[in-house]
């Protein structure tokens, strides 16, 4: 991550650190780069990451790259924004959906 891309793409030997052992929300945007709807929301999550920086921890995951976790979390179709906290899975986005959806899901999520 990086002010200029605010979002890590994560592989599966990050995913303990990254995801399960945080304390902050973590979407984690399952995509592929040929996923049409996958680019849609790509800018969306991306911003989301800019504004929530220090609340939540936004992620990529590539399908393609490393299948494992989408087959483990149940995802059958991307785009899907899996949110976790402390490991735990508490929601998911699936498709390519509008911003008021996206904010208001991770927003359920954010300590106040």
């Amino acid at each position: 991550m990086s002010a200029a891309n605010p979002v890590a793409y994560i592989s599966e030997a990050t995913w303990k650190e990254l995801v399960l052992d945080c304390d902050i929300p973590v979407p984690v945007d399952f995509w592929a780069p040929w996923c049409g709807p996958c680019r849609m929301i790509a800018p969306l999550v991306d911003e989301r990451a800019k504004l929530y920086a220090g609340r939540v921890r936004c992620l990529k995951r590539n399908t393609d790259e490393s299948p494992n976790k989408a087959t483990e979390y149940g995802i059958r179709s991307i785009p899907t924004v899996l949110i976790l906290k402390k490991g735990e899975k508490k929601d998911a986005i699936v498709g390519a959906v509008s911003k008021a959806t996206l904010v208001a899901t991770v927003e359920k999520y954010l300590d106040r």
